[in-house]
């Protein structure tokens, strides 16, 4: 039975032989989204405007909501409770399709010559240019209602590296349970309401009273969020040491997921 290099080395060199499939999948998987609607790709960019739109009534005018320890603008939660969902978004999205990946393309399991551990970089691609596109929305809408962003927003495709690690990551092991357990994306879909509700999308992590502070630490999305609206909106720039943490530790899962996926994967065409 054929093995698969599971190691460190080839978990980068795999991504930088098939960059060039890579990119055509995501460009046809982006694409393919919005195949056949009127505007196109258009929806990528309107999709987001209409939440943050929503988002400002809610919380502004309806909640008539205030960051912890924030100024009084009406659109200030608005703006920092859509730069979290960036981030949520995107690993959602990631984390919702990882266990059908294979299961989708189920005609590339037996080619020999496709290589299959692109797949979830071919859903964090996709994910990732519908949150650039939410991102520009976002800096779209500040300039229009506080003025210039801040310089700290240059940082953002450094910070985002450590997310992207781990969206590939856990769309690896997922993509690999879901063909043995089809239960997989039953699972996933209640612990992705779990983690929107257990993540600082909502509130700062200061806000919660200090005994359980280090429990919302341990959510692993929960650096990527606190970075983004940093960057993002309060002009602030990460601490190097816990970003180095982070991209550690996001690396780390990045790692093994693409380990598991190799070890696991030579028994998919049995199950399928």
């Amino acid at each position: 039975m054929q093995s698969f290099n599971a190691s460190p080395r080839e978990f980068v060199a795999s991504a930088v032989r098939n960059r060039a499939l890579i990119y055509n999948l995501v460009k046809r998987e982006v694409i393919g989204r919005y195949k056949g609607s009127m505007l196109g790709i258009l929806w990528s960019f309107f999709n987001p405007v209409f939440m943050l739109a929503v988002y400002t009534f809610v919380f502004s005018v309806v909640f008539n909501a205030r960051w912890a320890g924030g100024g009084q603008s009406k659109t200030e939660f608005a703006l920092i409770l859509f730069a979290g969902l960036i981030v949520f978004n995107l690993f959602a999205d990631c984390f919702n399709r990882a266990p059908g990946l294979v299961l989708a393309n189920a005609n590339y399991v037996k080619k020999v010559v496709f290589p299959l551990e692109i797949l979830p970089w071919v859903a964090v691609g996709a994910a990732l240019f519908h949150a650039m596109i939410s991102v520009l929305v976002w800096v779209i809408f500040y300039i229009f209602v506080v003025g210039v962003p801040h310089l700290t927003i240059l940082l953002l495709p450094i910070t985002i590296i450590p997310l992207v690690l781990l969206s590939v990551g856990v769309s690896w092991a997922l993509a690999s349970l879901g063909v043995y357990l089809r239960d997989v994306s039953q699972l996933v879909a209640v612990l992705t309401t779990v983690l929107m509700f257990l993540s600082p999308i909502f509130f700062p992590i200061e806000a919660l009273p200090e005994q359980y502070r280090p429990l919302l630490k341990m959510n692993p999305l929960a650096p990527a969020i606190a970075e983004m609206r940093d960057i993002l909106y309060f002009g602030g720039i990460p601490k190097i040491s816990s970003f180095c943490i982070y991209f550690a530790a996001c690396s780390l899962v990045a790692w093994l997921g693409f380990a598991w996926f190799q070890k696991t994967r030579k028994g998919f065409a049995d199950v399928l």
